[in-house]
């Protein structure tokens, strides 16, 4: 864990950071809109003809709900993360041409082309910025826009709707070829260990649902919702913590399983495998379980399991796969946990000789003792620490993580009970995407392994970084250093 003061520089993280700031910028365009896709979700369940109440009235919402509804609001989202509102018509309109020029759901498209046309228009807007005289900004705004936004249709009509069709067609070719080789599983190998390297947003919102929203729009449902929202893989690992962990660890086990199973916030196992890596191992054979169980039985949902909640994943199950999904979940759920149960057995002793007795928070702790020598890097808020030392006025704390709906939320609701049974008055606790950082935040609190992504975003915050978003004790620190700087105040 690192706190960093304003002024901080850090490394980029290399690829993983890279790779993570897309998947951020994908699932920012797909996120706020994921009640659309549940309310168009339950309307094909109910409705369609093969739905559990058939009504084919109401069904002809959901050819243009998935046609021109939901491409819109994430062409929409995506041109105003890049330029605002301006951004956002202007990405509307372009994806108009993409939506029309092809004859399959242009999500792909709308990811595409609604961020990029907000972006040329904001370098156009460059051009004459300062230079417009007085009285004529608004004739110049939307004419400039109307003509952009047009010239961009017709581009995208002509131009990449047959492209963006190709790719989409190889992509879904690909996921078939899998399918019918029996090979879908082997997807777990890349999809478990990048959810742990919080990819999980990338590889879910980014990859899965364009392809598995378009084999609903053909087939009534898809498996693809299921590869990594199946919560069974995470339910192992945790089981196996509660029964064959270690100190903390252990003690904490359960309360996650309730978050993780029942919540659908997967974010709750990750440090426990970051722990002890080798435990991926029980994550992929998990996620490969629940995927050949899927293939196995030919299941599916109709619509993502946002977030992957049982109830979620329940709710969102085809009519005819039921039996499929709790099978996959369960199986899933099993292996993951004898795999897991085995490792940590295996490694109790020697865990224990080495003073990794379990303590998520603790064992760099523990280490330095070891040792017999601390950290300044991981002193925390205490003493010399960098938070501490800067004298501004704390009141607005931000916790930020990748979709900024997940762990950040758990996080801001655990310090905000404890400022407020701190009796602390005047602070406020928020959580945020990284990508909607503005550097208005006087504390930024993320996960350690986003904590360089968050930086470039507000560069003049103080910054907190932990491993663990419900059980760090620097939140207490954090809190402690709170109450002193109100002591100040109250002492002037």
């Amino acid at each position: 864990m690192t706190t960093t003061s304003p002024g901080t520089t850090s490394t980029s993280g290399g690829a993983r950071v890279h790779v993570q700031r897309f998947g951020t910028f994908l699932s920012g365009m797909i996120m706020p809109n994921i009640a659309a896709f549940i309310a168009w979700g339950l309307i094909t369940a109910f409705f369609i003809p093969t739905g559990w109440t058939p009504n084919e009235t109401v069904a002809a919402m959901v050819g243009p709900m998935i046609v021109y509804l939901l491409p819109l609001l994430i062409a929409n989202t995506g041109g105003r993360m890049v330029y605002g509102i301006r951004g956002g018509v202007i990405a509307t309109i372009a994806t108009m041409g993409v939506i029309v020029g092809s004859e399959i759901p242009m999500f792909i498209g709308a990811m595409l082309v609604g961020p990029l046309s907000a972006y040329l228009l904001k370098k156009l807007d460059s051009l004459w910025a300062g230079k417009v005289k007085p009285g004529f900004e608004m004739l110049i705004d939307n004419f400039s826009s109307g003509i952009l936004g047009a010239i961009l249709a017709l581009g995208a009509f002509f131009g990449i709707a047959p492209v963006v069709s190709g790719f989409s067609s190889i992509l879904e070719g690909g996921v078939n070829w899998l399918v019918s080789n029996n090979l879908l599983p082997l997807a777990s190998i890349l999809v478990e260990p990048g959810k742990i390297l919080f990819l999980n947003n990338a590889i879910n919102h980014g990859v899965f649902t364009p392809i598995g929203v378009q084999q609903v729009a053909e087939s009534g449902k898809s498996l693809l919702f299921l590869i990594e929202a199946n919560p069974g893989p995470g339910l192992g690992i945790l089981l196996a913590y509660s029964f064959f962990g270690l100190g903390l660890a252990r003690a904490s086990a359960p309360g996650a399983i309730i978050i993780h199973f029942l919540g659908g916030i997967h974010e709750i196992y990750f440090p426990y495998v970051l722990m002890k890596p080798i435990l991926v191992l029980a994550a992929i054979g998990g996620g490969m379980t629940g995927v050949a169980v899927n293939v196995a039985f030919q299941t599916g949902l109709r619509a993502p399991a946002s977030p992957g909640s049982i109830f979620a994943v329940l709710i969102q199950t085809a009519s005819d796969s039921y039996i499929g999904v709790i099978l996959s979940v369960i199986l899933s759920a099993t292996v993951s946990f004898l795999i897991a149960s085995v490792i940590l057995r295996a490694s109790r002793k020697r865990d224990i000789a080495n003073g990794m007795d379990g303590d998520l928070t603790g064992a760099v702790a523990k280490t330095e003792a070891m040792k017999g020598k601390s950290s300044s890097v991981l002193g925390g808020l205490t003493g010399a620490g960098a938070a501490a030392a800067d004298n501004r006025e704390i009141k607005n704390i931000v916790f930020a993580c990748d979709a900024g709906m997940g762990s950040s939320a758990m996080g801001a609701s655990v310090l905000r009970n404890k400022i407020k049974k701190a009796g602390l008055e005047g602070i406020t606790v928020v959580n945020q995407a990284i990508a909607n950082l503005d550097g208005t935040a006087d504390l930024v609190i993320t996960h350690q392994d986003l904590a360089a992504r968050a930086q470039e975003k507000s560069p003049n915050s103080i910054f907190v970084s932990v491993d663990n978003f419900m059980n760090s004790p620097k939140y207490d620190e954090v809190v402690a250093m709170l109450q002193s700087k109100a002591t100040e105040e109250a002492s002037r």
